[in-house]
């Protein structure tokens, strides 16, 4: 009895340290404590905010009282000034709406987050908004979160891929605690900033995401963000005029990031001290409050106005033209806020002045509260070039399955418009004019980075023929070269056509092998189809696919078609080849730099041949030194993990860790 005791217990002691050392269950426990870090954080942050907004327009107001309405100009001017004092002397990274900052810390410093934005970002934020200036929590929210989660991997001592998972986690926990919306928590974290929607990842966010949902709901009830009056389905032809809404909503949002990005541009040039930009920035908004106190802050009590018809269309025209400009102004001068709720404002003015318009050029329909949330999703969704955030976010935030339909039908088309008219999002523009590119890594497209001229047949390599030539040499050049079509080229080297194999066939099989090249070739002139050679190969190949060739002229741009090279098929793979193990060997330069920096020791890499003492031999009887550590086995093409009874084979590429004193010694005994 005492012995089945006992190997109770050990097997329960094995399992328990089988389920420790598995590096799910360590991930699931990091997303617990980002997932309840960020509900916590969220609570507290919107706390701040509220205590912001009551010093500036409560208490500070009081004491100013004097200035009557002209207070207004006062407020977000002494925010600016305190935020852009605390930007510059202590968290840089805390300037601008947030998002693009996590966005580049995954995939230029794999997730890392100095751990003063969980605090320095929430501060600049809340006093942002509660001074008045026009912005919103969600970047903010985004920053913190992603903050506390790349801290908690640090601390632990993550690798970069978990590292960047719990960064995305930490992102999901804070719009789901601050919105009251996990599943757009969610989607944001695996859309927006990881781009991928893998099981590791998905697990991850989704139990960060939870937890801090539920620490919401604890603090701020299971209330919907909008109430909206009792909701009518859309008719079959209302459908048109949302898909239009979609449209117009895609140049709106369009709009929205080049003037955003025009003012930031505007402040980066003036040559004024960096930290008194904010409050500049804040004089001009108080100015525009002014005259319609509504563009400042959030914005949401106006939201609801257009969402229960409450707003003249005069009204809704201006108060989405301003605050568009008011937010570009408060972020582009250097205040900290998102852009979410600007997108959500201006979207429902939109959507507002579309329903009103709708109504009184049709009888019944949907009322404009319909119209307002779709004109939300879709300018966010154009904006974003996130569309199923949108749709989920607005749906979470409402509650109204009602206008779903609409909803996704107009986000789908705003964002493909937008991604047409204008190819980066509002996240993305200012990272990619400083030559960052936050999906090479995870949408690494070697097509699309190699160039035509680097892939094609120069001329002075190629076998052409002239218009003149007999077609009885054109059979005896196609026999001898293999080729299956070849270019026309004239005697001042401009192309004149393509005349391919089955030209030749059907020559031969209308007995016409008397004539000339010129009697068969295929389209002449500008009708060929051809390709330049500063094209990507991603181009050229849908020019290929699109009317079923196997190979495209190469021509110099701006000429009077002067062929230059020839593009095939084969090219094409031969390019792609090299530059494909181009990127692996780049990619395993990099990260065996980044492991040799982490561990202290090198990283040796031995392929087996025959004779070494390895080859034939178990993991088990290798007699490496007690320092090493053998990482992974490549073997034809794919990672092998070593194991104890994993039989060594000739062509296997060991990797080790090893200490540098003992390499020599790994080596020999490897291959002694």
């Amino acid at each position: 009895m005492k012995a089945l005791h006992r190997r109770l217990l050990a097997g329960l002691r094995n399992t328990y340290v089988r389920l420790w050392a598995s590096e799910t269950l360590v991930m699931l426990t990091m997303a617990l404590m980002v997932g309840t870090g960020g509900g916590f954080g969220a609570v507290a942050f919107r706390w701040l905010i509220e205590v912001a907004h009551a010093f500036f327009f409560g208490t500070l107001g009081e004491w100013l009282n004097f200035l009557g309405r002209f207070y207004v100009l006062v407020a977000p001017t002494l925010g600016g000034l305190i935020v852009g004092l605390l930007i510059h002397f202590v968290s840089p990274e805390s300037r601008g709406p947030g998002v693009s900052s996590v966005m580049e810390a995954i995939a230029v410093r794999q997730g890392r987050i100095r751990p003063v934005v969980i605090v320095a970002k929430p501060i600049a934020t809340s006093i942002t908004l509660g001074s008045g200036g026009s912005a919103g929590r969600e970047g903010p929210i985004v920053q913190m979160g992603s903050a506390i989660g790349s801290a908690l991997s640090q601390l632990a001592q993550l690798s970069d891929r978990r590292t960047k998972d719990l960064v995305a986690a930490g992102a999901a926990a804070g719009i789901a605690a601050t919105f009251n919306a996990p599943l757009a928590g969610v989607m944001f974290a695996l859309e927006v900033l990881l781009a991928k929607f893998g099981l590791a990842e998905f697990t991850s966010v989704v139990v960060a995401a939870v937890i801090a949902s539920v620490i919401g709901h604890a603090y701020h009830g299971d209330t919907p963000t909008f109430s909206l009056p009792p909701s009518v389905p859309p008719t079959g032809w209302e459908l048109p005029i949302y898909a239009a809404l979609g449209v117009i909503a895609a140049f709106v949002g369009v709009g929205f990031i080049w003037v955003r990005h025009r003012i930031d541009d505007l402040f980066q040039d003036w040559s004024f001290p960096r930290y008194l930009k904010p409050a500049a920035g804040g004089f001009l908004v108080g100015a525009i409050g002014l005259w319609f106190p509504e563009i400042l802050g959030v914005g949401y009590d106006s939201i609801e106005g257009v969402l229960f018809n409450r707003l003249a269309l005069t009204s809704l025209v201006a108060l989405g033209a301003l605050k568009l400009i008011a937010t570009s102004v408060t972020i582009g001068s250097g205040g900290s806020g998102g852009i979410f709720a600007p997108c959500l404002f201006i979207g429902a003015m939109l959507g507002g002045i579309f329903g009103q318009l709708a109504s009184r050029a049709t009888a019944g329909g949907s009322v404009s509260s319909a119209y307002a949330l779709v004109g939300m999703s879709a300018v966010f969704g154009a904006a974003s070039r996130a569309p199923i955030t949108a749709v989920l976010t607005l749906f979470e935030m409402t509650r109204d399955y009602g206008a779903m339909l609409p909803l996704m039908l107009s986000t789908v088309i705003s964002a493909i418009v937008a991604r047409h008219l204008f190819g980066d999002s509002i996240y993305t523009v200012k990272l990619n004019r400083r030559g960052i590119d936050v999906y090479a890594e995870r949408n690494l497209n070697l097509m699309s980075a190699i160039l035509v001229k680097e892939a094609m047949t120069p001329i002075e390599e190629m076998t052409t023929v002239s218009p003149d030539t007999a077609l009885t040499d054109l059979a005896r050049i196609f026999d001898e070269t293999h080729y299956h079509g070849l270019a026309v080229v004239d005697e001042r080297g401009r192309l004149r056509g393509v005349v391919t194999l089955s030209d030749l066939e059907k020559a031969q099989a209308q007995e016409r092998l008397t004539g000339e090249v010129r009697d068969i070739r295929g389209p002449a002139g500008s009708n060929v189809p051809t390709a330049f050679p500063d094209e990507t190969l991603e181009e050229a190949l849908r020019t290929l696919g699109a009317l079923d060739v196997g190979r495209l002229p190469v021509v110099a741009r701006g000429t009077t078609n002067r062929i230059v090279g020839m593009l095939r098929r084969g090219d094409i793979v031969r390019a792609y080849s090299h530059a494909y193990m181009d990127e692996q060997a780049r990619s395993a330069h990099v990260d065996r730099a980044r492991l040799e920096h982490r561990t202290g020791e090198n990283v040796l890499e031995i392929r087996l041949q025959d004779g070494h003492t390895a080859v034939g031999k178990m993991v088990r009887e290798l007699d490496l030194p007690p320092q090493s550590l053998l990482a992974s086995i490549r073997r034809g093409g794919r990672v092998v993990i070593p194991r104890g009874d994993t039989c060594l084979e000739r062509g296997d590429v060991i990797v080790i860790l090893v200490p540098e004193s003992e390499e020599e010694a790994v080596r020999s005994r490897l291959t002694r």
